[in-house]
């Protein structure tokens, strides 16, 4: 990353006025082109700087898309989604000006389907409101990014979280999509379902395609039952290795765990000063277990053995909800907790993934290159699937100080790739990683751009994202 990497676009200065225009005729005050507003909707939780839209639209349903995204179309105006805007790599941004596609007006739940599993919900709606709408049925939607983000916003940016060793990623959890085209048609990817050879996999193109491809305006997820036990703990290791080997033991061996997160000693003293907790200030792995009470208990045990091998101390767990709910808040936090080590700082949140096998030496790895640079940069890991996060705090007034960063997160990346990894295993590409892409990928990323070419030819759907020019 770097922000020499994020640029400005041309402008349509004449269709965007043309558009404003329209777009007013149609939707009166739900068009917004104040500053304060716009400002809101290029918002990135991160360092790379905002890039307005025009304007904020408001939209109620699918048929109003079409017309924003038909709309836009005739005057080759760029559209740029907008669910709750808690993407980490610039997302959001408008580097060609343009109109934001607010969804906050669109969360219904439109269809539930209790014996089969699943359920169909507008963009808008976040994930935990589709949880306390499931909640009666005893299901659950299991994909928990930190943030409490859209649907749609999860879905384009292939999102995962805590539960993503056990249940997966937002990849595995949607059936199908609706979207509108760079035309303003609206098309459905896929039946409900569990399985087709119907063609091309059109979901899983929608799906990480970060707004770059359509427009989604629904949908259609994978829900699970809600366990019967769940009991969790902590368990802290003398080395951030020790405890990483632990996680690589704990998931060859086929125990099922459903979370395991590793925190680094300097991301267990931010959490105990953000969130009020009293842990030793050690490498610690948060471990939840999913199941009946025999099962949980006998995964709890199995664990506890491996952990005591790796060098561990004694694994404290605890099927008691409120005791559970403090400790995975306060992993949800680690991001407001780590900008708390040093308030007036700023800070980048990084990841990246690599195969389980190598976790530990990435992670140690990283953990030196962080101590040699003098940099301040907590560790925190989805460790189950080798994804984790380096949030580095910073003086981002400093040029040589963002210059270090900058090297240090190149470095990560690099790290990462030459252990046959990538360069973000949930953030996306966005703005922010762009330079990593032809590293990872190759002679893909032209493929990428022919299919982006193909699909939205004047470049319409929220463009600078994922290629810096096609």
């Amino acid at each position: 990353m770097a922000l020499a990497d994020i640029r400005t676009g041309q402008r349509n200065e004449t269709g965007i006025a043309l558009a404003l225009t329209r777009l007013s005729e149609r939707f009166g005050t739900r068009l917004q082109t104040g500053e304060a507003i716009r400002t809101q909707h290029a918002h990135t939780t991160t360092y790379i700087p905002a890039q307005l839209p025009d304007a904020v639209v408001f939209v109620e349903n699918a048929e109003e898309v079409k017309a924003v995204v038909g709309l836009c179309a005739e005057f080759r105006v760029p559209v740029i989604p907008f669910g709750t805007g808690s993407s980490l790599e610039g997302q959001v941004n408008a580097p060609f000006g343009g109109i934001s596609i607010d969804f906050s007006n669109m969360k219904r739940v439109l269809e539930v389907n209790a014996e089969d599993l699943d359920c169909t919900v507008e963009p808008g709606i976040t994930r935990e409101e589709l949880n306390i709408y499931l909640r009666d049925t005893g299901l659950f939607f299991p994909i928990d990014p930190g943030a409490n983000a859209s649907i749609g916003g999860m879905a384009s940016t292939r999102a995962s979280g805590t539960n993503a060793v056990r249940y997966g990623t937002m990849k595995d959890n949607v059936l199908a999509v609706t979207a509108v085209t760079a035309t303003g048609e609206e098309i459905r990817t896929a039946r409900r379902a569990r399985k087709s050879s119907a063609g091309y996999d059109l979901t899983r193109l929608f799906v990480g395609a970060e707004g770059t491809l359509g427009v989604l305006t629904s949908v259609t997820l994978r829900l699970q039952g809600i366990p019967a036990v769940i009991a969790g703990g902590i368990c802290g290791f003398p080395t951030l290795k020790d405890a990483s080997n632990a996680v690589i033991m704990t998931i060859q061996l086929g125990i099922p765990v459903a979370r395991i997160e590793l925190l680094n000693t300097l991301q267990i003293k931010a959490c105990n000063a953000y969130s009020g907790l009293d842990l030793p200030e050690q490498p610690t792995l948060f471990v939840e277990f999913h199941g009946t009470e025999e099962s949980v208990r006998l995964q709890s045990e199995e664990f506890g053995a491996i952990a005591a091998e790796c060098g561990g101390g004694k694994f404290h767990w605890s099927a008691d909800a409120e005791e559970r709910a403090k400790l995975w808040k306060a992993r949800h936090n680690v991001y407001w907790a780590s900008k708390a080590l040093r308030p007036g700082y700023e800070a980048i949140a990084t990841d990246v993934c690599v195969p389980i096998s190598r976790l530990a030496d990435c992670v140690a790895e990283t953990e030196r290159d962080i101590e040699e640079h003098g940099l301040l940069a907590p560790i925190v890991g989805h460790a189950g699937d080798g994804n984790f996060h380096v949030c580095v705090v910073f003086d981002d007034k400093d040029p040589a100080y963002v210059e270090k960063v900058e090297a240090f997160v190149g470095r990560l990346n690099a790290r990462a790739l030459s252990m046959d990894g990538t360069c973000t295993g949930e953030h996306g590409i966005g703005q922010g990683k762009q330079a990593f892409l032809p590293t990872e990928l190759g002679g893909s990323v032209t493929l990428m751009k022919q299919i982006k070419q193909a699909l939205d030819p004047d470049n319409i759907l929220n463009p600078g994202k994922i290629f810096s020019t096609l």
